[in-house]
């Protein structure tokens, strides 16, 4: 999750690529993100940014050239500039990119005016991300820790009576009302290098801070290792290293915040606690994992485990490269599986087609069949002669025809004698009727 120092890199790298631009059109948002839209249009406006803490603000500029003094002005331009608000959430980030190469997650979308023109674009794969059109600071998020650090520490021990800090430690540094910009991997940084147990309660802990800043002692101008200009610098304590740890983060991209090429090897050999190897982890009572060495304190949520997360080194940070790659790879396979589809689509018509063939041709033998069935034996063994005339005879063709023909001359002949026994036997019935009748 991008923690203030990201956030901060975030600020610095859209005022570096958008410096002498001039942006044009209406702010795009894409159909997919449920976030409201941005009302801004303009013909030629610019962008500056600036973060606090967790927040980043882009604020939208119109302005005339000398020439476009006299051009009026539509009813749908903007002409009050108009602050938006990010949040980042779990992996928000800004790209500046060509109008070609706009990445598939580029949720709201900013475009410049030149030829070809090119984008600024909030990518988000994960939608966490958030942005309100004509906001502000929240007010529930503290000072930042970084560039408000004063009166962030005021905030935060002239409010200690706050039930935030009856909690453990590493779960009020995650409390943005009074840590706005610390993350699970500062607090993890943060409480190792005091060797402060992370489940103790918060207030003990800052209670002693307090006291010590009383007397004002502690507190002395030194100057860095750059020889810069004195800095009020206090020795380490919890509310110091909040102050101090984000901006090592930031001074590590220092070179340039370049999201589609970021190197976490470099983060992660600043890293001392945070999913190091050989130590502790648990998980808190709001289930995020936290990184210790050592006792873990008295107000361990019970049944909690330790999650052996080893952080994973990655080279290239381009979201939208990987999938690019994943979508080539799955795209090759999309499109052989439909090709497989086809063929089975032809298989089972020629299936069906044959099918439907043969049961035709059978439907066309059965009613040849009918139509062909004889009235009378007769024909039908007529028409059995002719199709065993037809099959090559194996002794000789006189015999077999021979012998139908006295077949056939045999049935003639019973029916024949059928028929006169029938004739015959009738007027006997009629004779023995007649018979009884004259007997009476």
């Amino acid at each position: 999750m991008p923690e203030g120092p990201e956030l901060h890199l975030a600020s610095l790298f859209v005022n570096r690529m958008c410096e002498g631009l001039v942006f044009t059109g209406a702010v795009e948002k894409s159909e997919v993100n449920k976030n409201p839209e941005v009302p801004f249009c303009c013909d030629a406006y610019v962008i500056k940014a600036q973060s606090r803490g967790k927040e980043v603000i882009l604020t939208l500029t119109p302005f005339k050239n000398d020439g476009d003094s006299k051009r009026k002005v539509g009813k749908h331009q903007s002409q009050h500039p108009m602050d938006v608000v990010f949040r980042f959430g779990m992996s928000g980030f800004f790209r500046f990119t060509s109008d070609d190469d706009i990445p598939k997650h580029a949720h709201l979308r900013f475009y410049t005016n030149e030829s070809p023109r090119r984008v600024l674009s909030f990518e988000d794969t994960r939608r966490f991300g958030s942005w309100q059109a004509n906001g502000t600071w929240q007010n529930d998020r503290g000072p930042c820790v970084m560039f408000e650090y004063e009166s962030f520490r005021e905030n935060v021990l002239s409010n200690l009576s706050d039930k935030a800090f009856d909690k453990p430690i590493c779960e009020t540094l995650l409390n943005q009302k009074y840590f706005n910009g610390i993350g699970n991997y500062l607090r993890a940084e943060i409480l190792f290098r005091l060797q402060i147990p992370p489940f103790v309660k918060a207030r003990t802990v800052l209670e002693g801070i307090e006291l010590k800043n009383e007397n004002k002692k502690e507190i002395k101008k030194t100057t860095d290792t750059a020889g810069k200009k004195g800095v009020k610098v206090e020795t380490p304590d919890l509310l110091s290293l909040c102050h101090t740890v984000p901006l090592e983060v930031v001074k590590l991209g220092e070179n340039g915040y370049t999201p589609a090429k970021a190197e976490y090897s470099v983060l992660q050999a600043w890293m001392q606690c945070y999913s190091v190897d050989g130590m502790n982890s648990l998980s808190d009572h709001n289930g995020r994992t936290i990184w210790f060495k050592g006792d873990p304190g008295p107000m361990v949520p019970k049944g909690a485990k330790s999650r052996k997360i080893k952080w994973k080194i990655q080279k290239d940070h381009d979201y939208t490269d990987s999938k690019k790659a994943k979508r080539t790879h799955t795209e090759s396979i999309a499109i052989e599986k439909p090709a497989k589809k086809k063929d089975n689509i032809k298989v089972k018509k020629e299936s069906a087609t044959s099918k439907a063939q043969g049961g035709s041709k059978r439907q066309k033998k059965d009613t040849k069949r009918v139509k062909t069935e004889p009235a009378d034996e007769n024909t039908k063994s007529k028409k059995q002669g002719k199709r065993s005339s037809k099959v090559p005879p194996r002794t000789g063709t006189n015999k077999i025809k021979g012998q139908h023909v006295e077949e056939v001359i045999k049935t003639k002949r019973n029916s024949v004698t059928s028929k006169e026994s029938a004739t015959k036997a009738k007027p006997q019935r009629r004779s023995s009727g007649t018979r009884r009748g004259r007997s009476r």
